[in-house]
């Protein structure tokens, strides 16, 4: 086999701000700069959304407590007729909705290889929307979708493991790439500090991502509160929004909201930045942790996901075990008030990066779904 036909069924897709809208955006534009034929199937975004040349634009509805961003609905019938006119060599499913549900069964039924991606902890998100009674049954949902495709796709080792020790077959582990050209230490910008409120020599804490219950907020605050106390002057960034973002502006009133940032804005945040915290532990990757260690930052996180395949512990960032509020604080307190050792650290965190970039990734997605093509029914 040599170009294929791919059909990509996604619920979020760039312009929309997240780290599987940016991954899906990379893969496909990675393939299609490898000669591969990619047609979309997402839900319309926006009533002026007119989607590219090969999209297949469906109806969705506002996903709840994620604002901007839709899930797509049922639409087997409508795949199936797409796909008997212009037949896939294969189908990825990228999101667990009820639209990937249905691609699902339609590629099923028409003998089409499909393969799927398992990017969102959507049990672990239940619980910290008042919904934990429903995590039993949308692990039992997630994880049913993944066992009726031929391989499901995950970022990391230890995800593989725990998917594959719960039955699902055929996990591969593609990573995700960084772009080291747009996150790098270059960007740092005096004039941004300066509109922080922030000196050279002051200190400058960072968090980057969706402001909402599942990221674990109150770690980083935990941790800032813990650092300003020896360093009076050190600033909180926070940049994203989210549902979370109104309590913590009311709460925390000396603190920076830049909002949401992209491109080369965002990348300036992250290197005027001088250390990254992120307490989440509902990652299924993390993409922020890649793009803070490339711009150059020290980062603090908890032993899993991204931060467990990047940082080398006390090298190139700080781990702690996963749960452990006490550890990480102790571990960025120690960062912060140390500048030499928080310069190495970002310094080495700069270089691991340097060998990650997106090429590769799409090589090993490509290899991933020829092979899924070209196995036996």
């Amino acid at each position: 086999m040599g170009l294929m036909s791919i059909a990509v069924v996604t619920e979020t897709h760039p312009p929309e701000v997240n780290g599987v809208a940016m991954t899906v955006g990379r893969l496909i534009e990675g393939l299609r700069g490898r000669g591969h034929s990619v047609s979309v199937v997402r839900p319309r975004q926006s009533s002026a959304d007119r989607g590219g040349e090969h999209d297949l634009l469906l109806s969705g509805l506002p996903l709840p407590g994620y604002a901007g961003l839709r899930f797509g609905l049922p639409a087997g019938a409508a795949l199936a007729r797409a796909w008997r006119a212009c037949r896939p060599d294969v189908v990825h499913v990228v999101t667990e909705g009820p639209l990937g549900w249905s691609a699902v069964a339609a590629a099923r039924r028409l003998g089409l290889p499909v393969t799927s991606g398992f990017h969102t902890n959507f049990d672990r998100y239940s619980v910290h929307y008042g919904l934990g009674w429903l995590r039993p049954a949308v692990g039992a949902y997630l994880r049913s979708l993944h066992r009726r495709t031929r391989a499901t796709l995950v970022p990391t080792a230890a995800l593989a493991a725990d998917l594959a020790g719960e039955g699902i077959p055929g996990v591969c582990v593609v990573g995700r790439g960084v772009d080291t050209e747009l996150f790098q230490p270059s960007r740092r910008s005096r004039d941004l500090r300066e509109a922080w409120g922030v000196g050279e020599r002051d200190l400058a804490c960072l968090y980057v991502g969706r402001l909402a219950p599942e990221k674990n907020l109150d770690v980083s605050c935990r941790a800032f509160e813990a650092i300003r106390v020896a360093r009076p002057t050190a600033r909180m960034v926070w940049v994203g929004d989210g549902p979370a973002a109104a309590r913590l502006k009311r709460d925390r009133p000396d603190d920076h909201f830049a909002g949401t940032r992209t491109g080369v804005d965002l990348a300036a945040h992250y290197a005027s930045a001088d250390l990254f915290l992120f307490g989440s532990l509902t990652e299924t990757y993390g993409n922020v942790v890649a793009e803070a260690m490339a711009s150059g930052l020290a980062v603090t996180a908890f032993r899993s996901a991204a931060a467990a395949e990047l940082i080398h512990d006390g090298f190139s960032g700080r781990t702690v075990p996963p749960g452990d509020t006490y550890a990480f604080v102790s571990a960025a307190f120690t960062l912060a008030i140390d500048d030499d050792l928080r310069r190495s650290v970002g310094l080495r965190a700069r270089l691991d990066m340097e060998t990650r970039g997106w090429p590769a990734v799409v090589e090993h997605f490509e290899g991933v779904l020829r092979q899924a093509a070209l196995q036996p029914t």
